[in-house]
Formats: C-alpha cells, sequence, structure tokens
C-alpha cells in the first residue's frame, strides 16, 4: 500500500527543514575551520582558514636564515597550498552528504557538484595525510539530523 500523498508532502517538508538546519550547522562549523601544514624541508608552517585564506604563517627553527629568498618563497608556496587542498577536501566531506538522496523521501535526489571545477582536479586526488583535521570531526548531516529529535 502506497503512502498518501499527504503524508509523502509532510515528510519531505520535514527533512528539507532537516537539511536546512544541518546545512546552518554545516556552515557555522566550516566558518570556524582551519588546516596547518608544514613545508617538506619543515622550514615552514602555514595555516589557512575557512575559505582558505592565510591566517599564519611561522618559520620555524630559524632555517630560513640559511635559505635563498627563492628556497623560502617556494617552502611558503608549497605549504600554502598544501594546506589550502586540504581545506577543500574538508569542505568537500563536510558537503558530500547533501548530495546524497534521501533514503526517506526519493524525491529528494540531494545535489550535484562539480569539485574539480570549484576546487581544481588536485582536490580529488587522495590525500596520504590526512591525518591534519579541524577542530571537531567533518558533521554528517544525517547524523546532525539526529541530534535535532522531533520538532
Amino acid at each position: 500500500m502506497t503512502e498518501p500523498l499527504e503524508q509523502r508532502l509532510e515528510k519531505a517538508m520535514a527533512e528539507l527543514r532537516s537539511a536546512q538546519k544541518a546545512v546552518e550547522r554545516t556552515e557555522r562549523e566550516l566558518r570556524q575551520a582551519s588546516f596547518a601544514v608544514l613545508s617538506s624541508d619543515r622550514a615552514v608552517r602555514v595555516t589557512v582558514g575557512a575559505q582558505g585564506a592565510l591566517t599564519g604563517i611561522d618559520f620555524l627553527e630559524h632555517k630560513y636564515r640559511d635559505m635563498s629568498p627563492q628556497e623560502l618563497a617556494a617552502s611558503v608556496l608549497e605549504a600554502a597550498n598544501a594546506a589550502q587542498q586540504k581545506m577543500n577536501r574538508h569542505v568537500m566531506k563536510a558537503m558530500a552528504p547533501f548530495t546524497e538522496p534521501s533514503s526517506e523521501v526519493p524525491e529528494l535526489k540531494g545535489f550535484e557538484l562539480d569539485w574539480e571545477r570549484i576546487f581544481g582536479p588536485g582536490v580529488l586526488e587522495k590525500d596520504d595525510e590526512d591525518t591534519a583535521r579541524a577542530d571537531g570531526p567533518a558533521p554528517g548531516w544525517r547524523d546532525a539530523l539526529d541530534e535535532d529529535g522531533e520538532d
């Protein structure tokens, strides 16, 4: 026996409201995220904020004193690019649940994102050093829905 249209609409609206709350929560969490990465020569640590903008550069153990300007610039750029890639991947992971179809309401298909077009092709490459994390785990909106309870 199929569900009446009114019940299906009610379910869809409830899931939509829950998804909207989850998106808001995810956006708040992403605004506070940051990643710090060391250059491969361990001379520089670069920190990026939520939108990938540089928020800190630390020159470690006075190694910069023995580096040419070109070497120092290369270390900064390497660490900055790696930190930005980590942030991009974190955003992808946080937003991935919103791209999936609803298990409760099959008509809600989720949305499609072209991550390569948004962040560039490197973002889809596997990150072997995915140990650096923003504060707290990446949010999952379906898990977050369970936290909301019934409204």
